[in-house]
């Protein structure tokens, strides 16, 4: 197909084209951009006169590619590839949310090339970054990611397809109110219309998107990392109440509030209600109570809290000689 444009235009297509298939030969190069041979050596010929070293190699394995020079070709990133490039960066460096660090710095730049309403969203999401990310955690599809994030800017209702942990798969609308990242894990803040309640819905788990017409209004005052973390302690399969000999402030430091509400008894005691659906990940969270702690409700959690005792303890014991 032909493209229109100027030949610069043309030419930093080229390079485009280049970067993406290093080896390219100049047949194909002529035509993807639709123009002939003697045109693409005339576009690679501008690029050098930039001073970006375009190599170009002979022989049945050759065809041009993007070489080393003294100068740092320009990257040319799909909103995509962008979002894709901030959210392993987010993964794996603890401080890219400050502008002040070296690859907080590179990302910044990044994200300065993105589409506004994109960028905005991504810096939303720099900032709810938790600081600890779990390497458990599965990474969302970064297209998915940058069709929730654009509704989240727009304020465009979608239709989801979700899969659950257990497998189940469904279709839903929902009004997307932000994107956020707590400790690896990338949620969607919603309003889902089916249920007529706030939901939070994990983004690796989506299996397709689509953008609808109808526009909303998200909630005022919304602070997503309080909501989400509020919405992640309850309506879970196992309630649970759990008395801890400590005071609230001291407990506070030690846990997550995703995993429920504290609530002062007295000066030395604190209540933690929450829910969950994972007791065996319930019981090692409280594992770090600088205190002791009884599990009030949930056999299942109390069972839990049996499994995980008894394996530290045997961790604990002398080696036999």
């Amino acid at each position: 197909m032909k493209h229109d444009g100027s030949p610069a235009a043309r030419a930093l297509l080229a390079l485009e084209l280049i970067q993406g298939s290093p080896g390219i030969t100049a047949d194909r190069l002529a035509d993807r951009l639709g123009v002939s041979e003697r045109a693409v050596r005339r576009y690679v010929g501008v690029l050098r006169d930039a001073g970006i070293p375009v190599e170009s190699v002979r022989g049945p394995y050759g065809g041009y590619r993007v070489g080393r020079g003294l100068r740092l070709p320009p990257l040319m990133f799909s909103a995509a590839e962008a979002l894709g490039l901030v959210m392993a960066v987010l993964d794996g460096h603890h401080d890219a949310g400050d502008a002040a660090d070296p690859v907080g710095s590179a990302l910044g730049k990044i994200v300065r090339a993105l589409p506004e309403p994109v960028a905005a969203q991504v810096e939303a999401i720099r900032r709810t970054t938790a600081p600890a990310p779990d390497r458990a955690a599965a990474r969302p599809d970064p297209e998915t990611t940058t069709a929730l994030v654009r509704a989240c800017s727009l304020h465009r209702r979608v239709r989801l397809g979700y899969r659950s942990e257990a497998g189940s798969e469904w279709d839903m609308e929902v009004d997307p109110w932000a994107v956020v990242v707590r400790h690896g894990r990338w949620y969607l803040l919603c309003r889902s219309h089916s249920a007529d309640a706030r939901r939070a819905y994990r983004i690796d788990r989506v299996r397709a998107v689509e953008v609808l017409e109808e526009t909303f209004s998200p909630p005022a005052g919304l602070d997503p990392v309080a909501m989400l973390e509020e919405h992640l302690a309850v309506g879970w399969e196992y309630e649970v109440e759990v008395v801890i000999d400590a005071p609230a402030d001291v407990v506070a430091r030690c846990l997550p509030r995703a995993l429920g509400l504290l609530e002062p008894l007295d000066e030395r005691t604190t209540r933690l209600s929450g829910s969950t659906s994972n007791p065996v990940w319930y019981a090692e969270q409280l594992v770090v109570l600088p205190a002791p702690y009884r599990i009030v409700e949930c056999p299942e959690l109390r069972k839990a809290a049996r499994v995980l005792g008894q394996r530290l303890l045997a961790a604990g014991e002398d080696p036999p000689a």
